[in-house]
């Protein structure tokens, strides 16, 4: 894919699901409180991050191109 992207958690909206850490584990934690957090708040654009921001059931993971700010997931309508 070749960008970075800014990976940021809702945790208001989280609900420590653990679909994120278990389908990207190199992408996301799950706290104490079994709410998520990135690894890292900016990382390289990869299939895995995507398939998490996706599986999420509440929509808490929100994927931006590093760069720019640009959406990435979920895409604006």
């Amino acid at each position: 894919m070749g960008d970075r992207w800014r990976v940021e958690v809702d945790r208001s909206v989280c609900i420590g699901s653990g679909m994120c850490a278990a389908s990207a584990p190199q992408g996301f934690r799950l706290d104490g409180a079994r709410q998520s957090h990135p690894v890292e708040p900016e990382a390289d654009a990869s299939e895995a991050l995507l398939a998490a921001a996706e599986s999420c059931p509440v929509e808490a993971i929100s994927l931006l191109l590093a760069a720019s700010g640009d959406p990435v997931f979920p895409p604006e309508d």
